[in-house]
């Protein structure tokens, strides 16, 4: 009955990206053999990850962010993306609808994984943010924004918290969705 041919994606795990991405069993299937043939062993290692994504920033550093983000969609913390991880990973950063954006956004910026964001791991994100930024494009950034630092404090500010305080996952969301500064903080677009 079922597919049992060992180079094709799993039914399970078809059916779960299909319904949790807007990816197609056809576009899903297309995406597996790709993945095959880059990562035979079906893993992807943070270093192999980190050259992927460098190459969307060729004019930047884009290791620290690249390895934040890895984190985030290693979801079951064994050093690798397998294939259904770095799928989700690809919908979420592309594509993905805008609380789901922001559930990821939250796990990105919560770097030591224990729910709650403070505002030094604000800072270690918007540094890895910051580094993604191409040195030509620096000084068009605003007095306010034109540092790491200062682009952190500026969107710790829109959580109304203490230094010491932390933001909980559901504040992050709603913080970030009723302020159009705060969503562009939170992420880097390329004006090239």
């Amino acid at each position: 009955m079922g597919n049992s041919k060992s180079g094709a994606v799993s039914k399970e795990i078809l059916e779960d990206l299909k319904l949790n991405t807007k990816f197609s069993e056809i576009e899903i299937a297309q995406w597996y053999e790709n993945f095959k043939k880059q990562c035979p062993t079906g893993r992807i290692s943070k270093e192999e990850f980190q050259s992927i994504y460098s190459k969307f920033f060729p004019e930047s550093d884009a290791n620290t962010y690249a390895q934040h983000v890895f984190r985030s969609f290693d979801t079951n913390d064994d050093g690798t993306l397998d294939f259904k991880e770095y799928i989700i990973a690809l919908h979420m950063t592309s594509t993905g609808k805008t609380n789901r954006k922001l559930e990821w956004a939250f796990s990105l910026f919560d770097v030591d994984k224990n729910g709650y964001i403070t505002k030094s791991e604000v800072k270690e994100i918007c540094t890895a943010i910051f580094k993604l930024i191409p040195k030509d494009e620096l000084s068009g950034l605003a007095e306010d924004e034109n540092t790491a630092e200062k682009r952190a404090d500026k969107l710790w500010s829109f959580f109304e918290k203490g230094d010491n305080e932390r933001v909980a996952e559901g504040e992050f969301i709603q913080g970030v969705l009723d302020n159009e500064d705060a969503l562009r903080l939170i992420q880097y677009q390329p004006t090239k």
